[in-house]
């Protein structure tokens, strides 16, 4: 199947690009700004499907909203009528055709040559709120894509009103529903539509949210606390935020406590699922020699060898085991067992931990206790 794929170099297009390059099941024709009438009309010919995903939304000419919008959409059905092909077309419109302005004219504009030119393949209509995700230009016409780069570059960011309401889709799931819409006519369901489509997962959030959770992901360089970034829109945020990065902002120092032990980094905290951390100890120095009421850990061997030692703290039974690295065991520490360990090698000690909660100096619920 070939694809004709319209603003070939804008946001969505790129995103969609790429998927179905990732996916090897089709040949994608691009067209775009410095392409011409004549390569449209060929494009046309040759393709099976096409995306116009074409328009202006900030042009230096008001004309221009017509003459993108509305005109190479007249264009594209003209070549269709003429050359008499049965091709799907997937039209990527705005919320904005719903709206007394310009933009939201030529849009509405562009949906009706649609809908009402008789084509004689299906036409589908998708009147996309904001769409967020990665290579979308800030500063421009995306709030999310803006707050990422200006929040990620210390720059300033206006708010006129914290508490306006946005509707919000993400970039991976409007490229995965239109993928799905080529795979309806793949599988030869031909059945003439013209129909408005929607994408199914649309976050609402005000604007005031939508900036302290992207504030939070820049802060969590400096206080390690990252948020509930695997699934929703946080992750979607998440992901955004870290497309906006320059190279030279791929990384990060932490800080180092180094003592006559050794030296012990925390790397990653959560709100509710503990925090993790990694520690080095040098050969014969041992580590621990407490317990705790309700604090749990999970301590993972990468380099070395340790002897781990448990005392229960009411009855004095006595554990003891030796780790290796190559064994990839974990061991957990138990309530009421004062604990410690030992580099019982010949070699540097290094040991990730995971504790269930986060740190507290205040209450750290570790309590010295000879093991």
């Amino acid at each position: 199947m070939k694809i004709l794929i319209t603003g070939s170099n804008g946001f969505i297009a790129k995103n969609l690009i790429l998927r179905l390059k990732e996916l090897k099941l089709d040949d994608i024709v691009e067209f775009s700004k410095s392409s011409s009438d004549i390569d449209l009309d060929n494009s046309i010919q040759s393709a099976d499907f096409i995306f116009h995903l074409a328009g202006s939304n900030r042009p230096t000419d008001p004309a221009d909203f017509e003459t993108v919008n509305k005109g190479l959409t007249q264009k594209i059905i003209d070549i269709i009528n003429k050359k008499n092909k049965k091709i799907p077309i997937v039209y990527s419109s705005s919320t904005q055709a719903e709206q007394n302005n310009p933009y939201g004219h030529s849009k509405k504009s562009a949906e009706e040559i649609l809908l009402n030119s008789n084509l004689p393949g299906s036409v589908y209509v998708y009147r996309l709120p904001n769409v967020f995700g990665k290579w979308c230009r800030p500063n421009y016409n995306s709030a999310v894509a803006t707050f990422c780069y200006n929040v990620l570059n210390d720059l300033p960011i206006l708010v006129n009103d914290p508490n306006a309401m946005m509707n919000l889709v993400y970039i991976d799931d409007v490229v995965s529903e239109f993928i799905d819409k080529v795979e309806q006519h793949r599988k030869k369901n031909n059945l003439k539509q013209q129909i408005f489509c929607h994408i199914k997962t649309v976050y609402q959030i005000t604007v005031g949210q939508l900036l302290a959770q992207i504030k939070s992901i820049h802060e969590s360089r400096k206080n390690l606390i990252t948020e509930p970034v695997g699934t929703g829109i946080y992750r979607a945020l998440h992901a955004t935020y870290l497309s906006h990065m320059r190279p030279e902002q791929f990384s990060y120092t932490l800080t180092r406590h180094a003592d006559s032990r050794g030296v012990f980094v925390e790397f990653l905290k959560t709100k509710d699922s503990g925090q993790f951390s990694f520690f080095t100890a040098g050969p014969g120095i041992t580590r621990g020699g407490h317990y705790h009421h309700t604090k749990t850990e999970k301590f993972l061997v990468l380099q070395g060898q340790a002897v781990f030692k448990f005392r229960n703290v009411m009855t004095d039974d006595f554990f003891e085991l030796t780790v290796k690295a190559d064994e990839s065991k974990i061991v957990e520490t138990v309530p009421g067992w004062s604990h410690d360990l030992t580099n019982t090698g010949n070699t540097e000690l290094v040991v990730m931990l995971w504790a269930n909660e986060i740190f507290d100096r205040e209450k750290p619920d570790t309590i010295g206790h000879r093991v």
